[in-house]
Order: C-alpha cells, then structure tokens, then sequence
C-alpha cells in the first residue's frame, strides 16, 4: 500500500508569545472513485458509481459498505473480485481508483446511476440528483424491542471509542463509527475524514465477515447523527444507533418510522433517547 492514512507537516506553535518550531501530523485525505462491472462474464460493462473524498485504508470495507448502503449488494459473494486500476499519475494515486466486479446472476439497476453519485467528506447527500432519490429501502426488517441494552453499559461506549482511535490520538482530525454487541463488546471500529465513510467501512468490515443483517448490533459514531448515517444503519439491519453529538430532525423522523432506536448526546456521563425506548432497560 503507497497511501498512508496521515502525513507529516512542518508547523509553527504560538504559545507564550513566541513561536516554535514542531512536527504536526495530518490527516490524509484522498479521493477514492468506486467503479462497478456488471453483466454476463465475457460481456461485461463497467459503470463509475462515485467519487468520494476519504482517508487512504480499507477501501475495500468502503466500497463494500457503499455498495450495500445503496442496494447494489447485500452479502460478500454478492462481490467476485475487485482490485485498484492503475493510474498514469504518481504511484500513490494507483490506488484512487477501485473496481468491484458484482456476481453476474446479480440484477443491475442502470436507473440507479439517475443520483450521479459525489460524495464529499462533510455530507454523503450532496451528490443525489433530484430530493425524490433521498429514500431508504431497508432489505431487513427490525424486530421490536431487541436487542435489549443497558442504559448504565451505554455511557461506557464513547470511552471504548475513543480508547480504540488511534489515528485521533495522532491527529485529533477524523471521524470513526463503531460496531457494539448489546453487551458492550466493541466488534468494529472504523476511522475516516468522512463520518459517513467511516460508517461505511464499519458495516463494509460486517460485511465481509458474513455478520449481516446486524440485527443484535448497536452502532454508535463519534459526530452528529444525520439522515444519511442512519439510512445506511438501517439498511445494514442495526436496531440501535447512538451518537456522541446531536440528530437532527430528519433522522429522528427516520428512525421512528423504521422503528430504530436512536441516542444523543451520548457524553459526559449522559444521553438522550429520542425514539425507540423500548430497547433500553435500567
């Protein structure tokens, strides 16, 4: 692998009215273009699905996650290879480009493309084409009231987190998500200047190890909960989703409609429930 997920960078310090020479580390930022090839062996197509903007590492638990939070895929054999094209610019960007072949039994949908996928890494929507693309179509449904979690086990999870973050630790500049049994055990945990393609690289991870629908999972992010972090919760299977910072009110709504469980504010000791109570237990 060429790309590394930070780079060093020469600073200067202002403190105590002087400056000071350091090392500052950063995090890396590159775009990833997700390509898929489709159609009978032999007579295969090739389509551009996205570009989005993310830190270099587990491209592949990325475009996994991507692909089964927009209902291209749904288990790992769904996928028959993939491998980065190579580019005619630096080495480093040989690996900007990743091409995943789907099954050839495995229906395309060419209608999908109508959204002209862009991801940036502040917002995982900015790219649908038209607001009647933004919808869920969640492939499993939630069984209500399980898993069952703890609310005293919920406050010890952003410790977890954090503990586990080791590109944060370094560079204090990147978003992660998290997968959680009911029981606290922290299974998965991803790190991406994007919070949506943090999310992605965590189920991406699930994916791969057969682990979905993540019905007895719990997720929990280190930002805000948008709309689109808890889409792609929902279509994974997760029940229950937790974050340290808020929701906003579009999530909310999705959540109750889907009947997920949703957490905010998720520090310092405390959180919020905003819907689907019944999944928690003093």
């Amino acid at each position: 692998m060429y790309q590394k997920p930070t780079r060093k960078q020469s600073i200067l310090k202002y403190h105590a009215e002087h400056f000071q020479a350091f090392d500052d580390e950063l995090v890396s930022e590159e775009p990833l273009e997700i390509r898929l090839a489709h159609g009978p062996i032999g007579q295969r197509q090739e389509q551009v699905l996205s570009v989005t903007m993310r830190t270099p590492g587990q491209d592949l638990d990325l475009a996994l996650g991507f692909l089964c939070a927009e209902n291209f895929i749904s288990k790992r054999a769904d996928i028959l290879q993939w491998r980065y094209i190579g580019s005619q610019l630096s080495a480093e960007a040989q690996e900007n480009i990743i091409l995943l072949e789907l099954a050839p039994q495995l229906r395309f949908d060419n209608q999908a493309l109508q959204r002209h996928f862009y991801a940036s890494s502040s917002c995982g929507v900015c790219g649908k084409a038209a607001l009647d693309m933004v919808q869920v179509n969640p492939n499993h449904l939630l069984r209500p009231g399980s898993p069952l979690v703890n609310a005293k086990d919920i406050l010890q999870w952003p410790a977890l987190l954090r503990q586990s973050q080791s590109l944060f630790a370094r560079t204090g500049g990147i978003h992660a998500a998290a997968l959680f049994t009911a029981q606290g055990q922290l299974l998965y945990l991803r790190e991406d200047i994007g919070r949506h393609n943090a999310v992605d690289k965590v189920i991406g991870a699930a994916l791969q190890d057969q682990h979905l629908p993540l019905h007895d999972m719990v997720l929990l992010v280190s930002g805000r909960a948008g709309f689109e972090l808890v889409q792609k919760a929902l279509v994974a299977g997760i029940p229950f989703m937790a974050a340290v910072g808020a929701p906003s009110s579009l999530a909310v709504t999705l959540a109750e409609e889907q009947g997920m469980t949703l957490v905010g504010f998720l520090r310092d000791g405390r959180f919020n429930v905003y819907v689907g109570e019944d999944r928690l237990v003093l």
